[in-house]
């Protein structure tokens, strides 16, 4: 074989590199520990926290819609509780602080959300 050690080289090198983003993120952190700081009083979401975690944008995107397109302004969450559809309004009374709370769980699972395209950006409430 013509330039055999050459090859095998290459070979290798390429193989490692396409492999790289692989170990890497074997050797990254845990994507469930997110470090994100939960508000501090215990009021309950609008829905389990299960169902938040799994399926918060969701919700948010029928929210918007309802809501704009929808013209209800009312959500009945499974509890039978009514909440008014406002992501400012009702979700940013408890989670206020976005550093603490939606930027780290979104940065940690590598998501980026349009919601600041048309809603302010929340500060940090004293």
């Amino acid at each position: 074989m013509y330039n055999a050690k050459a090859v095998i080289t290459g070979i290798i090198v390429f193989t490692v590199l396409c492999t790289a983003p692989f170990w890497v993120g074997l050797a990254g952190k845990d994507y469930k520990s997110t470090g994100i700081v939960l508000p501090k009083d215990e009021k309950k979401c609008i829905e389990s926290v299960e169902f938040m975690r799994k399926d918060h944008m969701r919700l948010l995107n029928e929210w918007r819609d309802e809501a704009l397109r929808g013209e209800n302004r009312v959500y009945t969450a499974e509890d039978g509780k009514k909440w008014s559809i406002s992501l400012q309004n009702t979700c940013l009374k408890c989670h206020s602080n976005y550093k603490e709370f939606c930027d780290k769980c979104h940065t940690a699972n590598s998501v980026y959300p349009y919601c600041w395209t048309c809603h302010i950006l929340p500060g940090e409430s004293k």
